[in-house]
């Protein structure tokens, strides 16, 4: 079960990473915060949730390995 784990937490890594850079690109593009630029942020918001979602998953997939 490690590798899962270990695939789980980099992919939740990588989204929550792709999420915040994706928000600063979208806010330095349009310099202000518009309609679009909310349902983008609502978008990358849910992505950054299932990041973390993924996180604690691989987490609890590589504990007992530990222990």
């Amino acid at each position: 079960m490690q590798p899962i784990g270990f695939v789980l937490q980099t992919l939740g890594e990588l989204l929550i990473a792709i999420t915040v850079l994706r928000v600063h690109s979208r806010m330095k593009k349009e310099h202000k915060i518009d309609g679009v630029v909310l349902s983008e942020l609502k978008e990358e918001q849910r992505l950054g949730h299932f990041g973390i979602a993924l996180l604690a998953i691989g987490f609890l997939l590589q504990l007992p390995s530990i222990l």
